[in-house]
């Protein structure tokens, strides 16, 4: 180590007493983190690109600084999910360090591990008062049934009003107005649902149709006066 002469010219002053850095809340305890090993909880943060084209959900479960457990979620780029697949393989096994200094593709996953760091390594977990943190697993409990995205299409313009595309639910087959040609309700398909009867034997229209529901108002009685397909009508 290179000191410049005005240090070493200086004479020494001893330090006065260190009682290491701030604790911070971790699976139920408090840690004060020295090392990427002092690391642990599971935490979600959102990533974009630079032109903002798409955007990154990141979920990590980090044991003792090591990623045990990755769920990315994209919108808004065909090019990005296969960046996720790739991050998808490359992120488990890794150390925070690691993975923060990893090129995971493209650039919305790289910012969400940014932000994941940030909130893990100042113990903003979502797990951070959770004794024993979560399973391994936990990932897969932030999707719905089928193993989908909890996501939301619309579209809407002055001339024509709103389209509801999908919801939480699912994808929307039709959408319901009333006499004064305002949403009052809209049917969807619960796509996750329908595609696992497919897989176990059932007809594909069967599935369809045990899979559909409703929410609002979407008979005549209930005041809803016609029906439209939001994506043609």
């Amino acid at each position: 180590m290179i000191y410049s002469t005005e240090v070493k010219n200086m004479c020494s002053v001893a330090k006065g007493a260190y009682h290491g850095p701030a604790p911070i809340p971790e699976e139920g305890k408090w840690i004060q983190a020295k090392e990427i090993k002092d690391i642990s909880g599971y935490t979600h943060g959102i990533g974009w690109c630079a032109p903002q084209q798409g955007a990154c959900k990141l979920s990590l479960n980090v044991k003792d600084g090591i990623i045990q457990e990755a769920l990315v979620e994209t919108i808004g780029c065909t090019g990005m999910t296969h960046s996720a697949a790739m991050a998808s393989e490359i992120l488990p096994g890794k150390t925070l360090l690691e993975a923060l200094n990893t090129d995971l593709v493209c650039d919305a996953i790289n910012t969400a591990m940014r932000e994941l760091f940030l909130q893990i390594v100042y113990g903003r977990t979502q797990s951070a008062f959770s004794e024993g943190g979560l399973a391994i697993g936990a990932g897969l409990e932030d999707l719905g049934k089928g193993l989908r995205s909890q996501t939301g299409t619309l579209y809407g313009t002055m001339a024509k009003g709103t389209r509801y595309l999908e919801l939480t639910e699912g994808y929307i087959t039709k959408q319901f107005l009333d006499e004064n040609n305002e949403v009052c309700g809209y049917e969807y398909v619960h796509l996750g649902k329908m595609m696992e009867a497919i897989k176990n034997g059932m007809d594909a229209n069967e599935a369809m149709q045990k899979n559909t529901g409703s929410y609002g108002r979407t008979t005549k009685e209930q005041g809803a006066v016609k029906a439209i397909d939001p994506r043609k009508e």
